[in-house]
């Protein structure tokens, strides 16, 4: 039997069976009902994470790769195209929700059909080395998608006043956050972006020098017990503290509080449960991030500061493996790196210095989105634990608050 195609991660098939079962346990939570939820444009529901995942699959690797391969069913080209261009039309993503067919049955069926074909070509010794790298990418994209699965339903379950849970709490002990210390780091010139053989997207490359003024990080995330008093200071009704930007979304949207604060208590995917004054505050734009820095006296740090910490900290990498779907509080010490929420960095999304989109459609994933928005770094609770590297790099539109996005101040240290 001849062996699966490896790449510089490992055995490929391995990965790929992993990664497409760990998909389908992530929606053990869910009912009938839920699979088809969609509470805003940019929370595709359960079903189509599901069917576009192997939509990437069936296109960037089966068609191109795969003589005489049958696609499940033409439609599907249309219907769970997210955003590529390069390869068609695409369904208006704020109507995912109304697909109510193709169901969930055909929906899996169509993931079987995918991975069966795709199975024999990863056994191929024969095979364009290409599979094996598209391969890599794919699975990559899914275990974004499993993620973004979990953003997702988060926010679409909270829409529901009866505030339904997708898993049952564990049962953890009350813990209070360590004194907020800060960790100082020289600067210096530094090398960031992503270095050696393993996988990286293409937005974490070339590796490059930057240059660093002496500074400092926050040794832990901010805590809600800590955003409750920017909240009493009147944080939400000072203009002078918010980008002018941001000032004018708190008054259209008339913030008061982060988007799943409920009164004392907090929508998690747990359900509604009190809040936990020494659990990271999460689910802060990066507009309530900057505001929050400057009432603090501090600023949020930039990707490069936040890279070159954690290269010299050396964080252990724990992801949505550790069995917890909300942040938990810190660790004395330098903590919450990774594993607990994203971190909103100063640094606007931009190509690095020499990089280059790949050729084709496939080019379209990273490149096209590098204006406008934010980077943030770290990971999150929901996010697996492989995708966890100081260089993985984030990024969403500093308005956006339904992903696990929290902060970590910084200040000039000199």
């Amino acid at each position: 039997m001849p062996a699966p195609r490896r790449d510089s991660d490992g055995w490929v098939g391995d990965a790929f069976a992993a990664t497409r079962a760990a998909s389908m346990a992530a929606c053990a939570g869910l009912e009938a009902e839920d699979y088809g939820l969609q509470a805003a444009a940019f929370a595709s529901p359960p079903k189509w994470h599901l069917a576009h995942t192997t939509w990437f699959f069936e296109t960037f690797i089966l068609r191109p790769f795969s003589p005489g391969y049958e696609v499940f069913h033409p439609a599907f080209e249309v219907l769970f195209n997210s955003y590529y261009n390069g390869v068609g039309e695409q369904y208006p993503r704020a109507q995912r929700g109304l697909l109510s067919r193709p169901t969930l049955d055909e929906v899996l069926a169509y993931r079987a059909h995918v991975d069966a074909a795709l199975r024999p070509l990863l056994e191929d010794p024969a095979a364009d080395p290409a599979v094996a790298a598209r391969c890599r990418l794919g699975i990559e994209h899914e275990r974004q998608h499993q993620e973004l699965f979990h953003t997702d339903i988060k926010y679409s379950l909270a829409a529901n006043p009866l505030a339904p849970a997708l898993a049952e709490a564990p049962a953890l002990a009350t813990a209070e956050a360590p004194p907020l210390g800060w960790l100082p780091f020289a600067g210096g010139l530094v090398e960031t972006g992503h270095a050696g053989d393993g996988f990286a997207f293409d937005n974490e490359l070339p590796r490059h020098r930057s240059w660093l003024e002496p500074f400092r990080l926050a040794s832990r995330l901010v805590t809600n017990g800590e955003f409750e008093a920017f909240v009493a200071d009147g944080g939400y009704r000072r203009p002078e503290l918010w980008l002018a930007d941001g000032w004018d979304l708190v008054q259209r949207e008339g913030w008061t509080v982060p988007l799943y604060w409920r009164g004392d208590g907090e929508f998690t995917l747990y359900g509604l449960r009190r809040r936990d004054p020494a659990a990271p505050v999460v689910h802060v734009s990066g507009y309530e991030a900057d505001a929050y820095a400057r009432w603090a006296g501090a600023r949020l740090p930039t990707e490069a500061e936040w890279e070159t910490a954690a290269v010299a900290l050396e964080p252990e990498p724990v992801g949505i493996e550790a069995g917890h779907l909300h942040p938990r509080p810190a660790a004395p010490g330098p903590a919450q790196f990774y594993g607990a929420c994203w971190q909103w960095t100063a640094s606007a999304y931009g190509p690095y210095p020499g990089f280059a989109p790949g050729e084709g459609a496939i080019g379209e994933y990273n490149g096209k989105f590098m204006c406008n928005q934010w980077v943030l770094r770290g990971g999150a609770c929901v996010t697996p634990g492989g995708q966890l590297r100081h260089s993985y790099r984030n990024f969403f539109y500093p308005a956006d608050r339904w992903q696990f996005s929290g902060i970590r101040l910084a200040a000039d240290d000199g």
